[in-house]
């Protein structure tokens, strides 16, 4: 009798565990389960895609100088480094750099998918890979649009700033013409590079209007690539920024077009002429047509961020500034640099050039610039809903985040 109580007491017991266990069951089934990080879920994330202009190129540099590199060594010999162990760059040459505008902080992280050199399509030259804004897989080799796929699968991307085209056009060359016309023709019988047929020949109509549609057609690579990692319109944006002015007007210029200052120690080599042409004609081309193309696309979810006039005042060789050394700065980090310096990377021909500088470096947004842009985009990110805008120096000095004072209006 008392063995019996004893086994009827256990079987109570192992019944009531067994009713506890199926509730509980029933309990988690009904309880939300933890999603990872993705579309619309997890912290907030900004990605760049695009071109030197946006990648980061010439930010090692803060201002320029023709004494000892270190005066303006903002990052140092590891200012590109991107990949996992910080020991080198994920792709050769892309020099996506730390200053980068897309890390804008402030509880948004970021991911710089952008290469120096970038066109709207990826292409390869020997050992040399560029990737493009489009789905191109080969040989463990992506595309940026499929680098983005991938990422924003797995990350809560918010916005995607955007700047491409530059090199469909060129670019990169057509600044070559015009350098060695400037230094292989003397002031009294000037050869202009606007009227060589290697320059005039990227801005016809009919190349303007096939450039509009592979700018247009990268721009929506970017939002399928979004749609394909899951993403709703309504999840993220799409900011696609034009190209800046590099240099000033001919009568802005602080060295004389005659002889070879205007290179040898500006690094500035262009006539007036050719200059009036590209702030007149060249860039304003260049930029309409990117964003008629952004324009084409039909994207609500795509904002523009215009840059045309973003480094005036302190452009290369404006007279408004100077090297370190014309203006008795020791270096970048001496007190007002970045309003006394200039914003862009000087040209340094073959001949001049020598380590830690770089050719692809050439007149591009150096350090400063780079934080300058690096605010506009916070700004355009506008605490999660993103906004387009002209974006404008609004003052001098730096913000509470080391970045020069700029304005997104």
């Amino acid at each position: 009798m008392h063995f019996a109580d004893r086994r009827g007491t256990s079987l109570t017991f192992i019944a009531a565990a067994l009713v506890a266990a199926a509730l509980l069951y029933s309990f988690a089934a009904l309880a939300p389960v933890a999603r990872a990080d993705g579309p619309g879920v997890g912290a907030p994330w900004s990605a760049s895609l695009g071109d030197s202009y946006i990648s980061g190129e010439a930010g090692r540099w803060a201002g320029n100088t023709n004494g000892s590199s270190s005066k303006a060594d903002a990052l140092g010999s590891s200012a590109y480094y991107d990949n996992a162990s910080g020991s080198g760059e994920t792709i050769s040459g892309c020099h996506r750099s730390k200053s980068a505008e897309v890390f804008i902080g402030n509880g948004v992280s970021g991911v710089n998918l952008a290469c120096s050199g970038a066109k709207t399509s990826t292409f390869v030259e020997g050992s040399t890979f560029k990737p493009g804004l489009d789905f191109y897989n080969s040989g463990g080799k992506e595309g940026q649009a499929l680098m983005l796929q991938h990422f924003a699968a797995t990350h809560n991307v918010k916005l995607v700033a955007v700047s491409i085209g530059g090199n469909n056009f060129n670019f990169a060359s057509i600044v070559q013409t015009c350098i060695e016309d400037f230094l292989l023709s003397p002031s009294w019988w000037p050869n202009y590079c606007n009227d060589d047929s290697s320059v005039t020949n990227n801005l016809t109509s009919a190349n303007v209007a096939a450039q509009r549609e592979a700018i247009k057609g990268a721009i929506l690579n970017v939002a399928q690539a979004m749609t394909n990692a899951g993403y709703s319109s309504a999840q993220y944006s799409i900011v696609v920024q034009d190209y800046p002015s590099p240099i000033p007007n001919g009568s802005g210029f602080r060295y004389s077009q005659s002889g070879y200052t205007r290179q040898s120690t500006g690094g500035c080599g262009f006539w007036n002429n050719d200059a009036n042409y590209a702030n007149s004609t060249m860039l304003p081309t260049i930029d309409s047509t990117v964003f008629a193309a952004a324009s084409a696309t039909g994207l609500a979810n795509v904002k523009t961020m215009d840059l045309a006039s973003a480094f005036n005042g302190r452009r290369l060789c404006e007279n408004t500034v100077g090297l370190l050394e014309e203006k008795g700065l020791a270096s970048w980090t001496s007190p007002g640099a970045v309003d006394k310096t200039e914003w862009v990377n000087q040209v340094r021909t073959v001949s001049a050039i020598f380590p830690p500088y770089e050719i692809q470096e050439d007149l591009h947004p150096n350090y400063w610039a780079q934080m300058a842009l690096r605010n506009c985009l916070t700004q355009s990110y506008n605490g999660g809903t993103p906004k387009g805008g002209t974006c404008t120096i609004s003052g001098t000095g730096l913000n509470s985040a080391g970045e020069p004072n700029m304005s997104l209006h």
